[in-house]
């Protein structure tokens, strides 16, 4: 006799023969299944990878900071729109006055942008008009999360004396100098002037197209004699030492710098205070509506693979019901047939979700290539994945199979 275990094998290996007699059919159902899942694992993993690349930029960039600076700036992203207000900038005396009275545990620092077009030049190479020079102290690269791969950071003194001095990016280091030069103390020409090179920062590796790693950095106080500008406005960064006291950091700086700044108790404070991983939160937040549309169309797609399983299984229950009527006539029963059908649509969905769980993670996994993430397997995509081509499956085979039970046997055998 047969136990429940050999039964189920039986099954089993009826539905595989199944399958494979109708193999053209069962490719292309388990093809439309796997695109769904594709799409709703590719993308979703694409969306964890392009979520752990902003979030790890943004940790890079020190994680437990605050900044001020001019409320001129405005960002707008999706619906939301932020400094949108245009006020007055903030200059070097006030900055420096800032960073001389903050008596709080925390390492502060001050920052301008020099320009944006700058042409840097060690003997014949020179780089095309587009590297960053920012003007920084000596607290810049603790605050800004930075590195430094060879030689020092600048000294307190030389930022007060001006000197004509400079930290540049690994990539600007390696266009404008040979494979094997150390740069470190050689003079390179930033525009007009010359610098000599006193360090190189570690790769911090680019973010959604942007990187400073081609960027170059001199003193501030460089910065306001030999690219001055009206109305420069200075960034303040601030980072305490025991990321637990950020918000009362950020509380106490509002307060001295309204003081800095002159303002009454009623007025509005004309600078902007952000930390640092607020940009991060608006960009992961909007992230959440793709992540929602991935999912309606990986539902939709999938859909339209139940409703084509659903086809092939009625069709398959057609062109067998002589067979059916033959198992039955031999003491198959109801409940046997039913699940026989059930495996079959079973097998169909999950070897569809296998192949667009692989496919998903591999195009999920080209976007973290790109973006310079690890690779990410999402288990939690996966098993969703799974559960839902079980429930595909048992949906678009449920009817078939309770179709092919009823089958009255006497009938089915007559079937032409």
């Amino acid at each position: 006799m047969f136990g429940y275990g050999d039964l189920l094998k039986e099954n089993l290996k009826i539905s595989f023969d199944s399958i494979k007699s109708n193999l053209l059919r069962s490719i292309l159902t388990i093809l439309i299944i796997a695109i769904g899942i594709m799409a709703l694992v590719g993308i979703l993993t694409a969306i964890d990878a392009i979520k752990a690349s902003i979030s790890s930029q943004f940790m890079r960039m020190g994680a437990n900071t605050f900044t001020i600076e001019s409320r001129g700036m405005h960002v707008h992203i999706g619906k939301d729109r932020y400094r949108a207000k245009n006020f007055s900038y903030i200059t070097y005396r006030e900055a420096k006055r800032f960073k001389d009275e903050f008596i709080f545990p925390a390492a502060v620092s001050i920052s301008v942008n020099g320009t944006g077009i700058a042409t840097v030049k060690y003997e014949s190479k020179k780089t095309d008009p587009n590297i960053p020079v920012r003007g920084v102290d000596e607290n810049f690269l603790l605050t800004g999360g930075y590195e430094i791969d060879k030689g020092r950071n600048f000294t307190e003194v030389e930022i007060e004396n001006s000197r004509n001095l400079a930290i540049i990016g690994s990539d600007l280091a390696k266009n404008i100098f040979e494979k094997g030069v150390n740069p470190i103390n050689k003079i390179i020409a930033i525009g007009n002037g010359k610098y000599k090179v006193v360090g190189v920062l570690k790769s911090k590796g680019s973010s959604m197209g942007f990187s400073d790693d081609k960027a170059c950095m001199i003193p501030v106080t460089n910065v306001r004699q030999y690219f001055s500008r009206p109305e420069m406005s200075f960034r303040i960064n601030v980072m305490p030492y025991d990321p637990k006291l950020l918000e009362i950091g950020t509380g106490e700086a509002e307060g001295l710098f309204r003081v800095i700044r002159r303002l009454d108790k009623t007025d509005e404070s004309d600078f902007n205070i952000s930390k640092s991983d607020n940009l991060a939160q608006m960009l992961l937040e909007n992230l959440s509506f793709v992540t929602i549309a991935a999912t309606i169309i990986g539902i939709i797609t999938l859909f339209g693979a139940a409703i084509g399983l659903m086809n092939i299984m009625l069709v398959s229950v057609a062109e067998r019901t002589r067979e059916i009527g033959t198992r039955k006539a031999i003491g198959a029963k109801s409940s046997t047939i039913k699940q026989q059908f059930l495996f079959e649509a079973i097998l169909i969905g999950q070897f569809g979700g296998a192949l667009g769980i692989l496919l998903g993670i591999i195009m999920g996994n080209l976007v973290a290539l790109s973006v310079g993430t690890p690779f990410i397997i999402p288990w939690v995509w996966v098993i969703g994945g799974v559960i839902l081509c079980l429930g595909v499956s048992l949906a678009s085979g449920m009817l078939p199979a309770v179709k092919a039970s009823k089958l009255d046997p006497i009938i089915a055998l007559r079937y032409e």
